[in-house]
């Protein structure tokens, strides 16, 4: 059966406009939902196993707001595997059940002083540093993507609204895809820095390459759980990430869900 198949199954008549990825420190959203309805991955054809602390692994169908949502509560990462295609199947699901845009979250190290721990980055753009595709392979003209505007830049003047409305900073900033697992040096911090990125992370630049190949829209955010490495005198590691983004939890899932649940699709078409 396939995963569409089970969540008709599960969820009859379901649809949702926005898919939503959580990455670490974001799982507080899906309590947050109403009308909820819970799908563990291991029962989606083609959805990733949880192999990372702090990703319950979870497809949870329900409403924020004026939108029906589709929520991924973890992700598949390149470096788990050494596979960068994992996200595939999933976004296709999502689509198929009407999604439009893919809200993307993680957790981050900052290479600002601007961004300390616990802050807030909206995502305007990307460096995808190892320079890999999950599109190789793919065939037709449909694979040559362009990535300019890749974080719709409609959506994000609609975050920046609301957050505002709701007393709350989104600063913009670029993100850095470093494939992992292991954590960046102090010199690849020093050239990501100097190459113009202000975050850099361990996920999300694949999944956007998909769903821009899919049609979809992308917003993201950076839930920043540290300075990168020679920064500070941190001693980085997952167990730190995991403490620094579960401080932050219930004010950055807060502001998401009143985000996600006020965007407005149609005043945000290009």
């Amino acid at each position: 059966m396939t995963a569409f198949d089970t969540i008709a199954q599960r969820a009859p008549g379901a649809y949702a406009r926005i898919a939503i990825v959580l990455g670490s420190g974001w799982g507080g959203l899906t309590q947050l939902l109403s009308d909820a309805v819970r799908i563990p991955y291991a029962d989606l054809e083609g959805f990733p196993h949880a192999t990372v602390a702090g990703h319950s692994g979870e497809l949870v169908l329900g409403t924020l707001g004026q939108n029906r949502v589709a929520v991924m509560s973890g992700r598949k990462h390149g470096y788990e595997t050494g596979d960068i295609n994992g996200m595939q199947l999933p976004l296709q699901t999502l689509k198929a059940l009407g999604c439009e845009v893919l809200v993307q979250t993680n957790a981050a190290g900052s290479l600002r002083t601007h961004l300390p721990p616990q802050s807030l980055m909206l995502v305007a753009d990307h460096i995808n540093f190892p320079q890999r595709s999950p599109l190789v392979g793919a065939t037709g003209s449909e694979r040559f993507v362009g990535m300019v505007d890749a974080y719709d830049p409609a959506l994000r003047a609609q975050a920046q609204s609301i957050a505002k409305a709701h007393g709350k900073v989104l600063t913009e900033g670029v993100y850095a895809w470093a494939f992992g697992p292991q954590f960046e040096t102090p010199a690849e911090i020093r050239m990501f820095a100097q190459l113009g990125a202000d975050a850099v992370g361990m996920s999300t630049v694949p999944e956007t390459i998909l769903a821009r190949h899919a049609g979809l829209r992308v917003l993201a955010l950076s839930l920043i759980t540290n300075m990168g490495a020679g920064l500070s005198h941190e001693q980085l590691s997952h167990a730190h990430t995991l403490e620094q983004a579960q401080a932050a939890s219930v004010a950055a899932s807060g502001l998401l869900a009143q985000i996600v649940g006020q965007l407005d699709l149609a005043q945000s078409l290009p």
